[in-house]
């Protein structure tokens, strides 16, 4: 049975990296000591292993140990044998070309319809769509496919915001750019507002954390979805 927690975002407003995930993570990862966290998404800048570190340093407060993928001599390896897996936040490109190149989406995603619980925030969120053409990113590179894990069926935008009341130019809103994909693809999408979440038991998907997301489908009205409400399309 799938187990999978979905975030928007990595870090709100004022607060430190996953702080306010910490309760839900600890409850999620029950039984995992070791989570095998993947940096593939960080642009240049900062490492994999300095993007690791900040990742160990917000699991250490749960008792969680995090090892970095490209730690392992053998990716593929690794992740079949993993316990539990962290994909982090960055450039959703980037992280799915890396997928790509070391050959582990299919493992990735094999393991999670196995049960291994999967967290992800921000690109780590988009790769458990069916695609990631509902990514903001800019495209800093150019993956072999848009298909990702398709581990729900619908696609992530993550940090979605909405169009700022009275404001006379903020340029194409969010909304726009969604109903430009649906001009071409029928895959629904939801927008995930930060400091929320989706709970992934199965084929039972949640809406967690304050805020309400937004819902999108080719040809119809969007709407609301309250936070706790089953996520059904």
């Amino acid at each position: 049975m799938k187990k999978m927690l979905i975030a928007s975002t990595s870090t709100l407003y004022e607060g430190t990296y996953l702080d306010y995930l910490q309760k839900e993570l600890q409850e999620f990862f029950t039984g995992v000591d070791e989570i095998i966290f993947i940096p593939y998404a960080r642009p240049g800048g900062i490492s994999h292993d300095a993007y690791t570190e900040i990742a160990q340093q917000a699991f250490k407060h749960i008792g969680k140990s995090i090892i970095g993928l490209h730690r392992f001599e053998d990716p593929q390896k690794a992740l079949k044998g993993a316990k539990g897996v962290f994909t982090g936040g960055g450039n959703t490109f980037l992280l799915v070309s890396q997928l790509y190149k070391f050959n582990v989406l299919s493992r990735l995603r094999q393991r999670i319809f196995e049960g291994m619980p999967y967290f992800g925030t921000s690109a780590g969120s988009n790769i458990t769509g069916v695609t990631m053409q509902t990514t903001n990113d800019m495209p800093i590179i150019y993956p072999p496919s848009f298909k990702t894990l398709g581990a729900i069926p619908f696609n992530i935008n993550p940090h979605y915001l909405d169009p700022v009341s009275g404001l006379k130019h903020m340029g194409e809103t969010r909304e726009t750019r969604i109903k430009e994909f649906h001009t071409y693809n029928s895959i629904p999408v939801v927008g995930l507002r930060e400091g929320s979440w989706l709970d992934v038991k199965g084929d039972q998907i949640t809406l967690k954390g304050a805020l309400s997301a937004r819902v999108f489908k080719q040809a119809e009205q969007a709407y609301e979805l309250a936070t706790g409400s089953l996520v059904e399309l």
